[in-house]
């Protein structure tokens, strides 16, 4: 594979960024080492409780809409409380409010204990753990983080994919499985099988197919209410859409980390930047057609989320991207479909997480007192016993063993009286609903929406399509982040701008040139650059 040599600055500049980071980070390891010199005895070397006296830790928390609505009071942080002597007052920001809120937080000199599943980009991780706001983790994880250090032991990669360029790693993330890809989807394609059948058609194979199985959705009123109100393709936002079709056009064949806006050309074994490649204009060209001829939702660029929900539900949609139609839109008619074959005879399935993902998913302040039972309450999820509590809850409460010996969540969430979803059923007990969270998820723990039968069902068909690597999201040097901060924001916007006009017809392909013209003016040949450096670094680390 070739690649780009890394970008190098002078040495001057070297000297004193590690001279810099070098006083920072040993104040930064003063302060957890120093904070915790008084509080020793109270520690217990391993077990639980973790505490013998109990203590409270104050933690910002980032809410999904989908999860519990008062974490200071579900069954499994008061159960957790329990078992470690630890009270942690949780201070809780929806999401739709959480960037200016943990912005103004992270300004004051007031913050708190711990950032928890508070979608901390991976700048900011990097930028506070350079000030010294977010301590570094490596000695704490090292003599006080047994689970979380011996899967850093095992799996090279993923310790590369958490570190950070100054050597530092400042954020715990979520791995997720490396074994069962089932737990990594983002979503996958969903069709309507009754409707399939009454318009006497087979699951669509290639995207000539699914295009003519939309037409007679939209033509031949497969629901037999005369009204002809189906909708070919639904969504909330046209990404579900884009992400699925990428695969048809050999796109994105490392995953969906970095924005999506890189991966390996094929014919040339280099990076490639996906929005100026002419395989990216034919897929664009491709759902032009679709959204020209209606077989996608008109209005789907200003749907509401609670409104496509309703459709969804209503089940107006002949096809839909989702994790599971059943858990999550509460409609059981759909079924996975295989990864579509495109034009050119590619045919991959990319939407697939690496298994380390959510690196900003829970860090440590330097106002913590308590750093060591910090990092001990965090490393009991990185093991079975903990995963058991995050993702299945208490025995007996939530979940039961059956004859079989498998764990099962019992009826009242599987099977609600009050004809809640799935996820709506779990919210009301436990937290990791609507993602975000720090931990480790196994299959054998998981039962959330994208690992029940329908899910595992769609993965089977998808598996064999698996694009064969997974890149991280990448950490970037100090003067990478500066340099991206000064093009990054224009260019997303200005790709996520052309592609709804595009799609939508507003701007023509004629002016294609000019958009690829465009977006080297602001920055794409520069953003490039600076990702083969950090892939080199990625690289370098796993070996």
């Amino acid at each position: 594979m070739k690649f780009i040599k890394p970008v190098f600055f002078t040495c001057a500049f070297f000297i004193l960024l590690l001279s810099a980071c070098s006083d920072k980070n040993e104040n930064n390891n003063d302060n957890a080492s120093s904070n915790n010199t008084d509080n020793m005895d109270n520690i217990n070397e391993s077990g639980m409780p973790i505490v013998k006296d109990s203590i409270t830790l104050e933690f910002f928390a980032g809410k999904s809409p989908s999860t519990a609505e008062d974490w200071n009071d579900v069954l499994v942080w008061n159960e957790y409380e329990d078992r470690t002597n630890i009270h942690i007052d949780w201070k809780m920001i929806p999401f739709d409010s959480l960037e200016e809120k943990r912005t103004v937080e992270l300004s004051s000199n007031d913050y708190p204990d711990a950032f928890y599943n508070a979608l901390l980009p991976i700048k900011d991780v990097y930028k506070f753990g350079q000030q010294g706001v977010f301590i570094d983790l490596s000695d704490l994880i090292e003599e006080h983080a047994p689970n979380l250090q011996k899967i850093l032991e095992e799996n090279p990669s993923f310790k590369s994919a958490m570190t950070f360029p100054d050597g530092n790693i400042y954020s715990l993330p979520l791995f997720m499985d490396p074994d069962n890809p089932n737990i990594r989807i983002a979503e996958h394609f969903w069709i309507r099988e009754d409707w399939l059948e009454t318009l006497d058609m087979e699951m669509p194979e290639t995207t000539d197919e699914f295009y003519q199985y939309l037409k007679a959705v939209k033509e031949e009123n497969p629901s037999g209410n005369g009204e002809n109100d189906e909708v070919p393709f639904g969504g909330n936002g046209v990404g579900g859409l884009v992400n699925q079709l990428e695969g048809a056009w050999g796109l994105g064949n490392r995953g969906i980390a970095n924005g999506g806006h890189v991966d390996i050309d094929p014919e040339t074994d280099e990076l490639r930047f996906i929005p100026t490649d002419p395989k990216y204009k034919e897929l664009l060209e491709f759902i032009n057609k679709l959204y020209s001829e209606e077989l996608i939702e008109q209005n789907i660029y200003s749907i509401e989320y609670d409104q496509y929900m309703a459709n969804a539900s209503q089940g107006k949609y002949g096809s839909v991207s989702s994790v599971n139609p059943e858990a999550i839109e509460g409609v059981e008619e759909y079924t996975g479909a295989i990864p579509l074959e495109g034009p050119h005879g590619d045919q991959t399935f990319n939407r697939v997480f690496n298994p380390v993902t959510g690196i900003g998913s829970f860090t440590i302040t330097d106002q913590n007192e308590h750093p060591i039972e910090t990092i001990k309450w965090m490393d009991y999820f990185y093991g079975d016993e903990g995963m058991k509590l995050q993702f299945l809850g208490v025995e007996g409460k939530t979940f039961e063993e059956d004859s079989n010996g498998e764990l099962q969540f019992i009826d009242e969430i599987t099977d609600n009286p009050e004809g809640l979803t799935f996820d709506q059923a779990v919210a009301q007990y436990l937290t990791y609903p609507g993602g975000g969270h720090p931990g480790f998820m196994k299959k054998e723990y998981n039962r959330a929406s994208e690992n029940q039968s329908a899910a595992v069902e769609a993965m089977d068909k998808a598996e064999p399509y698996l694009v064969d690597e997974l890149w991280p999201d990448f950490t970037y040097t100090d003067e990478e982040y500066k340099e991206l901060e000064t093009f990054q924001t224009d260019m997303n916007s200005y790709i996520d701008e052309m592609q709804a006009k595009f799609i939508t017809g507003d701007v023509p392909f004629s002016e294609w040139d000019n958009y690829v013209a465009e977006l080297e003016k602001i920055g794409s040949e520069e953003y490039l650059e600076i990702q083969e450096a950090a892939l080199n670094r990625y690289i370098e680390g796993a070996e």
